[in-house]
């Protein structure tokens, strides 16, 4: 059996005892635990930093395609000259793209395919024998709905129809075809039998109108209206006629266009002065008096006002409806596009006001298409370009060249995928559309934006809508707003409490009460959020509300009951004071603010009562001119202030109790008191850390989702008061992300939520690093 050395000789001639060789043995093994845990946290601290990468590039990721423009490219071009000559056509395409319809002053009507031209059906409009197509009018793609005028003061009503089938159960079948909502025997508007040179006509489900200027300058209106069922697809049973006076029958007036929105409520007529101006002229239409049979024309017709929209030299030469037939977009031969629309002024009521303009384009405008689904549009010039505009982003988001001669016409699908153009030589150039995200431009996120019906421009964050005319609203600075906001009141609550705490444990207290305290207030960071968020909003928020007078007095009433309580205890006979061991004088405290705050809200009431007529939100309303919400800022403060206070207060207490005792002591022994030596040594010595623990907890406060989503009330608005509530990018994202359509604007714009707050936190947390850096420097001397 070998026999286990007593002595060993080191590598220097030393003879070490066995117990000496296994201390060696220890220290190796120490070292090399010391290795692994500096490996190990090295490693976890690398992931952590390529987690963070990760994160950031995930999200660029996502949000990238909002930074990807409008691209169009042509799929085919062909001549369709061998359909058929005609003067005046108009062009349709349907949703799917394959098929666009032509219609002519002849009355056929073409459907052929977007790719090829190819001829796919043909139908001709029923026109009685020696009359003549005198105007056309058509509505928007969607409806695909048109109208014919013609020269006897008739008018037929058609609209296109497209069949679709799956005849071998995989290759679609688009079949086009006709139909006539109003029958097809022509209905007869104009009793004189002029001409109908100008028409508008719109229907829907419960009624229809049809609004016509005759060749002598009578504007006639015709309302047929269906009283057997609001979903009925029959001809309307009912028709009123009548007509509206027109003051421009002077020599030189010209009227060049009506419009008619589709709810039927709104008419424009667009016509020039005998100066050559542009005018326009502003109707409303309210509902007939169907059993009445008649229309009281000042009732139901009214002129709202009266605008002039260009100047002589440079006339308007188009208008169109913005999707939603809201508002009015006006091309002038300039090429300039101008976007208005009817404002509720107060005691003026609506008025028909200028927002913005484009211009982009450097030849006059002889054509407006709206998209069908968003708030975009395009416009042709004469000189062959077209413009791709969203109005709410206020943004052109394309210019291209599209034809080498003259162009004539462009249609649009519905979809607004596709596009058919035509030229003064009866060729046609179908086109692809690539354009994901027009709504999106750094002046609607974070500029004002005046949107449809509202007084002026604002900030407004509202992503969805119950209607069809929906104008996106996707301003991030409410959100960053409400983020601030409420990080704003939650450190207004916690820093000094936190802090303050922070000081008086670490430097104060003895240590047995020390270690009481510390453990049960870093406890308090292991709640849930969402416990403190039900909490708040379901118990403190109310709380807050039917006690305001008492919430508001204890802002003064504790500050001064500390005093008053410590004033107090100092004139107490010394043999009660010492029976109180120094650092344990705040537990007595606790009691009697205890006392104070129950006697506060027991009084709220009466103070209320006498001070505030028994309704102190109303005064605040009234006098103050603050309205009240539940859930508001005074509850976010207090319930987030209470998530933060354990974060700062345990870096805080950490860094105020590890101060070297040799500088307190040393302090002290020159004669400083225990508070001169606190704020002239202690705090600027922990200041560095103090710092760090506050920024830390506004990265927290900045952060947090849970408390922010089931306290604030989510109402995205600008607005400081304490008495309001507001909505932050962490809530906002955790209410909208699982109701987001993937891949859409909305979708992406929320990934850009979060990629702004991380860049907010990462910023701040930048900034506090390079000042806590400073101030430790600046302090290491002491």
């Amino acid at each position: 059996m070998k026999q286990t050395p007593t002595k060993i000789q080191s590598d220097m001639g030393i003879l070490l005892k066995e117990e000496d060789f296994e201390g060696i043995r220890h220290w190796k093994i120490r070292v090399l635990k010391d290795r692994l845990a500096r490996y190990s946290i090295s490693l976890g601290g690398s992931l952590v930093i390529v987690a963070i990468v990760l994160i950031f590039f995930y999200l660029i990721y996502e949000t990238a395609p909002l930074l990807q423009g409008a691209e169009i490219k042509k799929i085919s071009e062909y001549s369709i000259a061998s359909h058929q000559a005609s003067v005046n056509s108009h062009y349709a395409v349907e949703e799917q793209g394959e098929i666009a319809a032509k219609s002519d002053d002849s009355g056929q009507i073409l459907f052929f395919d977007t790719h090829t031209g190819r001829l796919k059906k043909k139908f001709q409009i029923s026109i009685p024998p020696e009359e003549q197509i005198s105007s056309f009018y058509a509505s928007d793609a969607e409806s695909g709905g048109f109208a014919y005028g013609l020269s006897n003061g008739s008018l037929i009503v058609a609209r296109h129809e497209y069949l679709i089938s799956f005849p071998d159960d995989s290759k679609r079948l688009i079949t086009p075809g006709l139909t006539f909502p109003m029958g097809e025997t022509p209905l007869s508007i104009a009793p004189s039998g002029q001409a109908l040179v100008k028409i508008a006509f719109e229907q829907n489900n419960a009624e229809a109108t049809i609004i016509a200027l005759t060749e002598d300058k009578h504007l006639l209106i015709s309302r047929f209206v269906n009283d057997n069922s609001l979903f009925s697809n029959e001809i309307p049973s009912k028709r009123i006629d009548f007509e509206i006076p027109l003051k421009h029958h002077q020599t030189g007036y010209v009227i060049q266009q009506l419009l008619l929105s589709k709810d039927q409520r709104r008419f424009f007529i667009l016509y020039q002065d005998n100066v050559g101006r542009s005018l326009l002229d502003f109707f409303s239409i309210g509902s007939p008096l169907v059993e009445k049979n008649s229309f009281n024309n000042k009732d139901v017709v009214k002129l709202i006002q009266q605008v002039v929209l260009a100047e002589k030299s440079n006339p308007v030469t188009n208008m169109s409806f913005l999707t939603g037939d809201i508002s009015l977009l006006v091309g002038q031969k300039s090429g300039r596009i101008s976007q208005w629309f009817p404002v509720n002024l107060e005691n003026i009521g609506y008025q028909l006001k200028f927002v913005r303009e484009f211009n982009d384009q450097q030849a006059a405008i002889i054509q407006i298409v709206p998209e069908m689904q968003r708030k975009g549009f395009i416009a042709l010039d004469q000189q062959g370009k077209i413009g791709l505009y969203h109005t709410t982003a206020e943004k052109t988001l394309l210019i291209q060249q599209v034809s080498t001669s003259q162009a004539s016409q462009l249609a649009l699908a519905p979809r607004a995928n596709f596009l058919l153009i035509l030229d003064d030589q009866d060729n046609a150039a179908f086109w692809s559309v690539t354009n994901e995200h027009p709504e999106i431009s750094w002046h609607s996120m974070w500029y004002k934006v005046w949107y449809e019906s509202y007084p002026q421009a604002e900030f407004i964050w509202q992503s969805s809508s119950a209607s069809s005319d929906f104008e996106p609203k996707f301003s991030l600075t409410p959100l960053a707003f409400g983020t601030f906001k409420a990080a704003f009141y939650a450190m207004l609550f916690a820093i000094p409490l936190a802090i303050m705490g922070a000081v008086y444990t670490a430097y104060f207290m003895t240590p047995a009460a020390r270690g009481m305290v510390k453990p049960a207030i870093e406890i308090m960071e292991a709640l849930p959020t969402v416990i403190l968020g039900f909490l708040a909003g379901l118990w403190l928020a109310p709380l807050v509300e039917d006690n305001l007078p008492a919430v508001f007095s204890l802002v003064f009433v504790l500050p001064v009951s500390v005093l008053l309580f410590a004033r107090g205890w100092y004139f107490l006979p010394e043999t009660i004071r010492q029976k109180i061991p120094d650092g344990w004088e705040a537990f007595i405290l606790i009691p009697f603010l205890s006392f104070m705050t129950w006697a506060s809200f027991a009084l709220s009431l009466p103070m209320e009562a006498i001070i505030f007529d028994g309704d102190m939100q109303s005064w605040l309303n009234n006098e103050l001119g603050l309205g009240f919400n539940q859930r508001n800022s005074i509850v976010i403060g207090i319930a987030m202030g209470f998530a933060v206070i354990p974060t700062i207060f345990s870096i805080a207490e950490d860094a105020v109790f590890n101060v070297p005792k040799h500088l307190t002591l040393g302090s002290l022994a020159l004669g400083a008191t225990r508070w001169q030596t606190l704020i002239r040594v202690v705090i600027l010595t922990a200041s560095p850390a103090i710092f760090s623990a506050v920024m830390i907890g506004f990265g927290r406060a900045i952060g947090e989702t849970m408390i922010v989503l089931m306290a604030t009330g989510n109402t995205p608005i600008m607005d400081f008061s304490f008495l309001q509530g507001m909505r932050t990018f962490s809530a906002n994202i955790a209410v909208e992300v699982p109701e987001s359509e993937v891949g859409s604007s909305h979708f992406r714009i929320l990934f850009l939520a979060a990629l702004v707050l991380f860049i907010f936190t990462f910023l701040f947390n930048t900034v506090a690093e390079l000042i806590r850096q400073n101030l430790r420097r600046k302090y290491s001397q002491l």
